[in-house]
């Protein structure tokens, strides 16, 4: 209690955020952040979007208030202001996809059935307001067949989100033809009332400023982010770990004793 008073001492208790969260919501955000700005924006996620403590402790671990809004993104050229800063907040990088198990060299349909199979974390991974429409949504032109990765529709924006995947890293083609894709869903399944359709580009890796120069001329709001099948360790416990030649070693020593 002395923690939660030192640490909230220049807010009024029960009238603001901190004190509508539950005290093992609280314990979490006092003892697991350390900087007052981080620790204001998880209370005020796990407000808005009705995190659960458990959810909580995962957006904490994953690191969530420095990816959150980061994705490279033509927003602010191609949709109205307001709407522009909401979209940006709702895409992140990296995403971080080390829960469907899945090596560094994983292929696109590999990662593409996990996703599907997981879809569940995969939306906690996507954040609030997405909903799983399907996966190699067909799309039909002039009698020509194409088919979407991951098609979502966001509640808060109100539009549909295109998704597509990339095991390679961004090539400034991939933007053209999300924006094709992109093009084709506002023809054919936005409703009047709805926002534009958004893309989001998930690559193995990104230069931000080719990916940059690339959306610049595209008509249709997209944005480009990377994704991590393997969490990375910090640097100080990578070199505390063993090789796998020194695993592969110890392992041969131990069936020769044997």
């Amino acid at each position: 209690m002395r923690a939660f008073a030192e640490t909230w001492s220049d807010f009024e208790f029960v009238q603001q955020a901190v004190g509508q969260l539950p005290w093992g919501h609280n314990v979490l955000i006092i003892t697991r952040l350390k900087s007052a700005d981080e620790r204001l924006f998880y209370v005020q996620k796990a407000l808005s979007e009705h995190w659960s403590r458990t959810t909580l402790e995962v957006q904490i671990k994953n690191n969530l208030h420095h990816r959150q809004g980061k994705a490279v993104t033509n927003f602010n050229q191609r949709l109205p202001d307001i709407y522009s800063t909401l979209a940006q907040e709702t895409l992140k990088d990296p995403y971080l996809f080390d829960f469907l198990g899945l090596g560094e060299d994983a292929q696109e349909r590999e990662i593409e059935d996990a996703l599907v199979r997981h879809v569940t974390r995969f939306l906690l991974e996507l954040g609030s307001g997405f909903a799983y429409i399907g996966r190699q949504y067909r799309l039909e032109v002039n009698g020509d067949e194409f088919f979407i990765d991951l098609l979502f529709y966001h509640t808060r924006l109100k539009s549909y989100v295109v998704v597509e995947l990339k095991a390679t890293a961004f090539k400034p083609e991939h933007a053209g033809q999300l924006n094709f894709y992109l093009a084709a869903v506002d023809a054919q399944l936005k409703a009047d009332d709805d926002n534009p359709t958004i893309g989001l580009l998930l690559c193995r890796t990104q230069n931000r400023l080719v990916a940059e120069y690339a959306l610049s001329g595209i008509d249709k709001p997209i944005g480009v982010a990377e994704y991590e099948l393997v969490r990375h360790l910090p640097e100080n416990l990578q070199s505390s770990l063993p090789t796998v030649g020194q695993l592969e070693a110890e392992l041969g020593d131990f069936e020769l004793g044997d």
